[in-house]
């Protein structure tokens, strides 16, 4: 029979001696782990490049407005009449075919009526659109200019801003964290003189997202011409005595 008296004190002695073992492993795996973690340094790495756009973007808006049906005709010709001389001035201005898309003519009604529904008045719209993408970035502020003469003869023109793109951001991605990586570096070297160590390889390393803005300013990349492209990376670097 099972005599409690007998085997308790040997399965105390047993479970006891077990969990020794295991807090020996636990404050064992603890101690290890600080090692590591005191044997590196995080340290973080900017590069910064200032750019050109490469591409342009510039939309021109024509309006031509009539107050009846029977001028729709009228206007359709004035409007392509307008077109022409707007492309005209554009490839005046060093923009060809290729550069140069013009949309189709979106014709838009609007009547008005008295609190008795009774018309009172109408307008009969036609929009045209004229979109230049082009690789002359420097061509396009004299060339909105010239654009906003036309008013003065007479052509309901919106001449909107043009925007202006850096695309070639793959071309200076592999310099940019190179660069970036070698800073971070620079910054673990200082770390590691005061501590008294030297900086060996690299633990790990996460790259941030590259961030595109109009030079000196803080938000949006469309508006001007120079680019300030900007990329930070952080990096674990091991440290050896």
């Amino acid at each position: 029979m099972y005599n409690e008296n007998q085997y308790g004190p040997a399965f105390m002695g047993l479970f006891v001696a077990i969990g020794l073992a295991l807090s020996g492993y636990f404050i064992g795996q603890t101690m290890y782990n600080a090692k590591v973690a005191l044997n590196t340094a995080e340290a973080k790495g900017l590069a910064e490049r200032r750019v050109t756009a490469d591409i342009a973007n510039w939309n021109i808006i024509y309006t031509e407005t009539g107050t009846s049906r029977e001028e729709i005709p009228k206007l359709y010709k004035q409007a392509e009449g307008h077109q022409k001389i707007i492309i005209d001035l554009l490839e005046e201005n060093g923009f060809d075919d290729k550069e140069i898309d013009v949309g189709v003519l979106d014709y838009n009604y609007y009547e008005y009526r008295d609190d008795k529904q009774v018309l009172v008045d109408q307008k009969h719209s036609l929009i045209g659109v004229i979109n230049i993408e082009t690789k002359k970035v420097d061509q396009v502020s004299k060339a909105r200019t010239s654009v906003n003469r036309l008013i003065a003869k007479g052509i309901d023109i919106e001449n909107s801003p043009p925007a202006y793109l850096f695309t070639k951001l793959n071309d200076i991605k592999p310099d940019m964290l190179r660069e970036a990586t070698k800073n971070a570096r620079i910054a673990a070297n200082e770390f590691a003189e005061n501590a008294g160590v030297k900086v060996g390889s690299i633990r790990s390393a996460r790259q941030g997202s590259f961030y595109i803005r109009d030079a000196g300013e803080k938000y949006g990349d469309t508006k001007k011409i120079e680019k300030d492209v900007r990329v930070v990376t952080t990096i674990d670097f091991y440290l050896t005595e």
